[in-house]
C-alpha cells in the first residue's frame, strides 16, 4: 500500500515530518522523480498520522485503486495507479523565478573572480550589484517542477522579454496558475505544456488576454480529450500550431468557432475514431496535419468523384499518416482528391505493390498523387515522376483495353486509377509492345545483382551477389565479413551507380540500399 516496500503496521506511528501544507488536495507533487497528483489528504486507519493518496502520472509506480481495508478513499483514472505517501515524502515544488534563478543562475562572485586577457592587456569586471534576466529571450524550464507564477507582478519586471516558454512535467495543476505566468509575459509566443496535469478553468474567456499572442502550444501527453481541448481554446485566439501528441483523444467534434487561425496540427499517437476525422476539416487555414499512429486505415472525401477535387481541408499541403493500418489503393486515390497536397509522409503501412516491391509502390503513390513534391522526406524529381507515371500508364495499360480503352473506359477502371487518363492525355497511349503484366510478388522480384568490386586490392576479383532490396548496410556488411573475413567496423562501402551524380555514395547507418538497381556496384 505504502511507497518503497514500507507497511502500514496497526499502533505504529510514522514520523510525518514538517507540518503539511493545508491546500494540499489536488496539488501536484513528485516523489524520486515521478509526478502525482493528490487525491486525499487524511488519516488511513489503523495507523497513526497523515497520508496523501496520490494517483501517478505513470501508473506502473502505484500499489492500487484508492481503496485500503475495504475503504474508497480516492478514485483512479489508471486502475492500479495509486498510492499512499507521508507529506514528507513528496516535493512541492517552486515558484517560477526560483526555478528561472536556479536554470539561468548569474553567479556574480565567480564572474568577477576571472580576468579577461584582451591581447597584452588584462581586463577586470566592473562591480555587478544584481542578477539580471531582463534579456531572457526564452525560458526553458521542462522538469524544473515549477508549482506556480510567485509573487504577484515580479515576472513581469523580472524577465518581461520571455517569448519561448517550456513548462513540461512541471508541478503546476491548474490551467488559472498557467495564465498567471502568461498574463505576465506580454511577448510570450511559443509554450510548451508537456507531460502535465491541468484542471479546466472555470471561466476559459477570462483567460484569453493572457494568450492573446500565442502562435505555438505544445500539449502532448496531457491525458486531455478532445472536447477538453475544444473547451480550451477560446484562450488562444491567435494560435497557429497546436501539438496534443499522445492524449485521449478518440472521437473528434468539429471545431465551430475555435482554432480558425491554426495552420499545423499534430494529433499522432491518439487511437482516433475514423468515421470522425474529416470533422477537422472545419479548419479552414489548416496546412499540416500529422495523424501518424492513430490506427486509421480509410479516409473518402465522399463529396468528389473519383479524379475531382474535395472542398475538405482546402490549405492543406502537408499530411503525415505513417504508422496506420492503410492497405488499401483507394485511399490513396481518396487523398488525390485534396488540392494543395505536396509532401506526404506514409512510412509503415500495408500499401504493397502486386510485386511486392518497395519500389514500385513508391512509383505508385508518386503517379497516384500528382501534386507531390516529396514522398516520405524525399523530394520528387522530374525525371522520377516521369519515369514513375509512363511506369504506371504501362503497367495498367492491359486494364484500361479490357476496361473499353479510349477516352471513356468502364467506371470501375476510373475508380480505381483516377489519373490514368490525364496520364494518357499527358504522355499518349501505351503501344501493345509497352504494355506490362504486374509481376506477382516472389522473393526473385526482390533481388537486385550488386557487385563488389575492391579499389584497394587490385588483384581481387570482383564479387556478384543477389540481394533483397530492402537489406540494411548492416546486414550488407555482414555479408561481406562472411566472405572477406575482415570486420565489418573496417568496411568503407561506396554505392556506384552511372546513373546519379556524384557517381559514388558513401553508404553509413542502418540505412536500407534504398533506390539501387540491377547492375549498380559497391
Amino acid at each position: 500500500m505504502t511507497e518503497r516496500g514500507a507497511s502500514m503496521v496497526a499502533n505504529r506511528t510514522e514520523p510525518a515530518g514538517p507540518a503539511a501544507p493545508a491546500d494540499l488536495l489536488g496539488r501536484r507533487v513528485s516523489c524520486d522523480g515521478d509526478r502525482a497528483s493528490v487525491l486525499y489528504v487524511g488519516p488511513v486507519p489503523p495507523t497513526e498520522g497523515l497520508w496523501l493518496g496520490v494517483e501517478w502520472d505513470d501508473p506502473e509506480r502505484g500499489k492500487h485503486d484508492g481503496a485500503h481495508g475495504g475503504v474508497q478513499y480516492f478514485t483512479c483514472r489508471h486502475p492500479g495507479g495509486g498510492s499512499f505517501v507521508r507529506p514528507a515524502k513528496v516535493r512541492l515544488g517552486v515558484d517560477f523565478l526560483t526555478a528561472v534563478a536556479h536554470v539561468y543562475q548569474i553567479d556574480a562572485e565567480e564572474v568577477t573572480s576571472n580576468d579577461i586577457s584582451f591581447g597584452p592587456k588584462k581586463l577586470k569586471w566592473g562591480k555587478i550589484t544584481e542578477r539580471s534576466y531582463e534579456s531572457l529571450p526564452s525560458a526553458l524550464l521542462g522538469s524544473c517542477e515549477v508549482n506556480g507564477p510567485g509573487a504577484g507582478g515580479e515576472i513581469r519586471k523580472t524577465t518581461p522579454n520571455v517569448q519561448v516558454l517550456d513548462l513540461s512535467a512541471s508541478l503546476l495543476s491548474r490551467w488559472e496558475d498557467v495564465s498567471a505566468i502568461a498574463q505576465q509575459l506580454e511577448h510570450l509566443e511559443s509554450l510548451t505544456l508537456m507531460k502535465n496535469r491541468l484542471r479546466l478553468p472555470a471561466d476559459v474567456s477570462a483567460h484569453r488576454r493572457s494568450f492573446c499572442r500565442l502562435r505555438v502550444l505544445a500539449l502532448n501527453g496531457c491525458e486531455l480529450t478532445w472536447p477538453q481541448i475544444l473547451q480550451c481554446a477560446p484562450m488562444w485566439p491567435q494560435l497557429e500550431e497546436l501539438s496534443v501528441e499522445d492524449n485521449n483523444i478518440t472521437e473528434l467534434q468539429r471545431p465551430e468557432a475555435a482554432l480558425q487561425s491554426l495552420r499545423s496540427l499534430n494529433m499522432s499517437g491518439n487511437r482516433l475514431v475514423q468515421r470522425t476525422v474529416l470533422a477537422l476539416a472545419a479548419l479552414p487555414r489548416l496546412e499540416y496535419l500529422n495523424l501518424s499512429k492513430t490506427g486509421l486505415s480509410d479516409i473518402r472525401f465522399d463529396d468528389a468523384a473519383p479524379g475531382g477535387q474535395t472542398h475538405m481541408f482546402p490549405a492543406l499541403t502537408k499530411l503525415n499518416l505513417e504508422h496506420n493500418n492503410i492497405s488499401e489503393w483507394r485511399v490513396v486515390n481518396e487523398l488525390a482528391k485534396l488540392p494543395r497536397l505536396t509532401h506526404f509522409l506514409c512510412h509503415s503501412n500495408q500499401l504493397v505493390s502486386s510485386d511486392g516491391n518497395p519500389q514500385t509502390a513508391n512509383q505508385l503513390l508518386i503517379a497516384k498523387l500528382g501534386g507531390l513534391v516529396s514522398l516520405n522526406n524525399c523530394e520528387i524529381h522530374h525525371k522520377e515522376r516521369r519515369g514513375a507515371e509512363i511506369d504506371y500508364i504501362k503497367m495498367f495499360g492491359e486494364e484500361w483495353l479490357e476496361a473499353g480503352g479510349g477516352a471513356r473506359p468502364s467506371a470501375q477502371f476510373v475508380s480505381q486509377h483516377p489519373r490514368y487518363l490525364s496520364l494518357i492525355a499527358k504522355y499518349g497511349a501505351p503501344e501493345e509492345g509497352e504494355l506490362k503484366k504486374p509481376e506477382p510478388f516472389a522473393l526473385k522480384n526482390q533481388l537486385l545483382k550488386i557487385t563488389f568490386v575492391f579499389p584497394d586490392a587490385a588483384d581481387r576479383e570482383p564479387i556478384e551477389k543477389k540481394l533483397l532490396a530492402s537489406m540494411l548496410v548492416q546486414k550488407v556488411k555482414g555479408l561481406l565479413y562472411r566472405l572477406l573475413k575482415v570486420p565489418a567496423a573496417d568496411l568503407r562501402l561506396t554505392y556506384t551507380s552511372p546513373k546519379v551524380t556524384p557517381h559514388w555514395i558513401a553508404l553509413r547507418g542502418p540505412a536500407p540500399a534504398a533506390r539501387t538497381e540491377v547492375g549498380d556496384g559497391v
